[in-house]
């Protein structure tokens, strides 16, 4: 089990170079990171990585409940969800998914996306966590660690997934909005792939965190750019590409059963 980290005591601030020093000293006195040392962090795909299946689609399942559109697009999402978890994630696929989503957001206001991605965490995606995933993301919070949820999914999503769950935060994409509508477009590229290493390096240089003693999972081949970052790339729920990749290197490799899903209830 990872070490709890120590309980943080009152050290002086640093205004000149032998300050410095002498702050450095006296943290590593009373057990604490000096100034320079590097903090860790966990990083968390969502899709069939902390949730089985696919978030956008339970969040076209709450906005059809909701009245957001009719029940041909909900039938829509049903498949996309349903080759989702069986084939696993392409690029294709999730771009079926976004383009549907951002299509059915488009006209609606900001606060009405906020109210419904607070249904979407309570009602339609707590069934769907995997208890695993979510105990190694406290684990890792109890352990000292950042933790990040980084995903595709809108960053309203990712916000409410890292507040319910006690994380540090998410990084997710942002859906453009004008004078407090949603536009249907999205604000840059979506959070996939390379974009999502990016994301985490970018996060890493900002908040001075290693990314050699960092820890990452996902469930698919399009996020090895993310797993490559860090020094503990761990395979959850892997697609076939993934699983080939994550043997050959010796990765730890997670798999995760429906049936688990029942601890939810």
């Amino acid at each position: 089990m990872p070490k709890t980290p120590a309980k943080a005591t009152q050290t002086p601030v640093a205004s000149s170079p032998k300050q410095v020093k002498k702050v450095a000293v006296a943290a590593a006195k009373q057990g604490l990171p000096s100034k320079k040392e590097k903090t860790e962090a966990a990083f968390f795909d969502v899709d069939n990585t902390l949730l089985r299946g696919s978030s956008s689609f339970l969040f076209g399942r709450a906005a059809y409940d909701k009245g957001f559109f009719k029940r041909r697009d909900l039938w829509r999402f049903a498949w996309h969800q349903f080759r989702f978890i069986w084939r696993g994630e392409s690029a294709k696929t999730l771009t079926q998914i976004k383009d549907r989503a951002l299509g059915l957001v488009a006209g609606h206001k900001v606060e009405e996306l906020g109210a419904l991605t607070e249904l979407v965490f309570d009602e339609y995606i707590t069934p769907k966590l995997w208890p695993e995933t979510v105990r190694l993301a406290k684990e890792h919070v109890q352990a000292g660690r950042e933790v990040w949820i980084v995903t595709a999914s809108p960053q309203e999503i990712a916000d409410i997934m890292a507040k319910r769950l006690g994380l540090t935060g998410g990084l997710g994409t942002n859906v453009a909005r004008k004078n407090g509508i949603l536009t249907g477009k999205l604000e840059g590229k979506a959070l996939h792939g390379k974009a999502k290493a990016r994301a985490v390096r970018q996060l890493a240089k900002e908040r001075n965190i290693s990314l050699k003693k960092s820890f990452a999972y996902s469930d698919s081949c399009n996020d090895l750019p993310m797993l490559t970052l860090v020094g503990n790339p761990v395979a959850v729920n892997p697609d076939k590409t993934l699983l080939v990749h994550a043997r050959a290197a010796g990765w730890k490799i997670l798999d995760f059963k429906k049936r688990e899903l029942r601890a939810n209830r």
